[in-house]
């Protein structure tokens, strides 16, 4: 069942979004060459107490891993998909790229967001893989309206990665978020047309996150049973962002 929310919830799903903005911008400042993963978690970890909210990830139970994740962030290196863990061993250097994605919990309602961020001077076709991947989820963004249909928003995500020479990735997707973490309707970032096909009313909120790969989209899961890499070893991308349907529009949440 797909939660509409009210404009108060939406007030609510907004302070949260704000608090997990500010975070990515100070992580985006601590991604420097030298600096561990752990670093940004520890980072986040003090910015969510102090703010007095909780994190969305710490103590999330996954079936498939068989526990429930130990940190507040994931930091997923060059070909890591998502899901990489915080590690004072996994120093960041200057042509990486480090996806940073967190949430919060915050008077009742969640957030969530991610961007992608390069370690010093990074190559031009990983320069692109970034811009497309952000490209896409903008473009997405503006097709989360009352009236258009979740496959509006998958199908220009799919559209503009692979018109570009990049793939999506299948096996992670988008979700509703609202009171839970990941709620209806489930947003893939490409047209499955397997998955329903709603149609977007005021009051949804998605939140969209392309996972992009530069090579081929298959992913496969590290020993670890969380971290989640590309097949051939190409560098991944991910952005997010949590939308809400609006009668003024797509209004993103997370971000002034």
């Amino acid at each position: 069942m797909i939660v509409r929310k009210t404009a108060a919830e939406l007030e609510k799903m907004r302070r949260s979004g704000l608090l997990v903005w500010q975070i990515l911008q100070k992580l985006k400042e601590t991604a420097v060459e030298g600096a561990s993963t752990m670093d940004l978690e520890v980072t986040a970890a003090k910015m969510i107490a102090d703010a007095g909210a909780k994190p969305a990830f710490q103590g999330y139970y996954v079936p498939a891993a068989g526990e429930a994740y130990k940190f507040v962030l994931c930091t997923s290196v060059n070909q890591e998909i998502v899901h990489g863990m915080p590690n004072a061993k996994r120093v960041l250097k200057k042509g990486d790229i480090v996806s940073i994605d967190t949430g919060v919990k915050l008077d009742g309602y969640y957030g969530d967001s991610a961007i992608t961020v390069p370690v010093g001077e990074v190559s031009e076709q990983t320069q692109k893989l970034l811009r497309v991947t952000q490209e896409s989820l903008e473009l997405a963004i503006d097709r989360v309206r009352s009236g258009n249909r979740l496959f509006d928003v998958c199908g220009t995500v799919e559209e503009h990665v692979e018109r570009n020479g990049f793939s999506i990735v299948r096996e992670y997707v988008g979700h509703g978020i609202g009171t839970q973490l990941h709620e209806e309707p489930q947003v893939p970032n490409y047209v499955d047309r397997k998955n329903e096909n709603p149609r977007l009313k005021e009051g949804m909120v998605l939140a969209v996150e392309p996972m992009v790969n530069a090579g081929r989209p298959e992913a496969v899961v590290m020993k670890d049973r969380w971290t989640a890499v590309t097949k051939d070893g190409s560098y991944s991308a991910h952005f997010e962002h949590c939308i809400a349907v609006t009668e003024n529009g797509p209004w993103v949440l997370t971000r002034p």
